[in-house]
């Protein structure tokens, strides 16, 4: 916000608090010069602000009598992004643990819009169509979220009562890194004391949060997404996978997301460590990247690749037709027109 803009809204805040209130105060209240007070007056009354003037000695400017501020106002254009970041919200499932929030939100914005301009979305909400369809989510409290918000902000260490994917209970000191929206859930990733380690928290999860002692610093290189995301494709599957990409690493990360696998720089190139259920998808990504690769681990990785490499490759043979050839050629047949057309070779002049 332009400090002029800021002004404005400041006269607008003291002419709200009632009466009448004089040239010389306004101005010494906005730190500007009476003429400028008079400009700010001006503006208000092209923004529709019923400002009233009185001339004279001690005049000065006063709201109309009865008047009532709307609670919100908003450009078309700010209407616009609000409504359609409610509606993104809804369908992301990006929501606290009122599921109904973002539609009375929605419905509590809509009520203070000018009437012609609420027409305009109901008519844009309506008839809007989205490519991603609607999650179901795991909400988090309002209140867990904003708590620990405020402790990674301040970089104030928390203590949170936390019950794990087995239900049991615990009391965790943590530091908290960041948060990160992801699959339909909050998380909360940071330092937790009693396990001396970078841990992923889910906030449903987490019954309560209180301030604890202590103060930290984020590491320089920490990346909370990353950390939530490659955290959680590591957990629960059957293979622990190791292959040496022939790519930068910068290659590599534009066309891996976090939620593939680890991404570290290998004297060959780049090295991916991932966990999969099912070696035989990973042999197919690996053949899809298109870049050179070895696999470091494990043995029956090289097995899946070699079956994907022998089906590609029959594939490609049941394309070709076999017609028989001249008798005693053993080879295909070549068409007259294919023979008129061969170019001479390179020793023919």
């Amino acid at each position: 916000m332009t400090r002029p803009t800021a002004r404005v809204l400041a006269m607008l805040e003291l002419l709200q608090a009632g009466g009448q209130r004089t040239v010389g105060d306004l101005a010494a209240r906005l730190g500007v010069d009476e003429r400028t007070v008079r400009r700010y007056a001006e503006h208000l009354a092209d923004l529709g602000i019923p400002v009233q003037a009185q001339r004279g000695r001690y005049g000065g400017y006063r709201l109309s009598p009865g008047y009532k501020l709307p609670p919100l106002m908003l450009t078309d254009d700010e209407a616009v992004a609000v409504v359609l970041g409610l509606r993104a919200a809804e369908r992301t499932g990006l929501a606290t643990t009122d599921h109904a929030a973002t539609a009375s939100a929605l419905a509590k914005v809509s009520r203070v819009l000018p009437r012609a301009l609420g027409q305009r979305l109901d008519d844009l909400l309506s008839t809007a169509h989205f490519t991603i369809p609607a999650r179901a989510s795991v909400p988090a409290g309002a209140d867990t979220l904003l708590d620990l918000a405020g402790a990674a902000q301040a970089r104030r260490t928390v203590v949170i009562a936390y019950t794990a994917w087995d239900g049991q209970e615990s009391q965790r000191e943590v530091d908290v890194y960041g948060l990160v929206f992801h699959s339909g859930r909050w998380y909360a990733t940071g330092h937790d004391h009693g396990r001396d380690d970078v841990r992923t928290f889910r906030l449903d999860r987490i019954a309560s949060v209180r301030q604890g002692d202590g103060s930290y610093v984020v590491p320089a290189d920490f990346d909370a997404t990353t950390q939530v995301v490659s955290g959680i494709a590591a957990v629960g599957w059957a293979h622990e996978v190791a292959v040496v990409l022939r790519t930068t690493l910068a290659e590599a990360g534009e066309r891996l997301p976090p939620s593939v696998g680890r991404l570290d720089e290998h004297p060959d190139g780049v090295l991916l460590r991932a966990r999969v259920e099912h070696l035989g998808g990973m042999a197919r990504m690996l053949a899809g990247l298109g870049w050179d690769f070895e696999v470091i681990s494990p043995g029956a990785l090289r097995d899946e690749v070699v079956a994907v490499s022998d089906r590609l490759r029959a594939s490609a043979g049941r394309g070709v037709a076999r017609t028989p050839g001249p008798a005693g050629s053993g080879g295909p047949a070549v068409s007259g027109a294919s023979r008129r057309r061969r170019p001479p070779s390179a020793s023919g002049r």
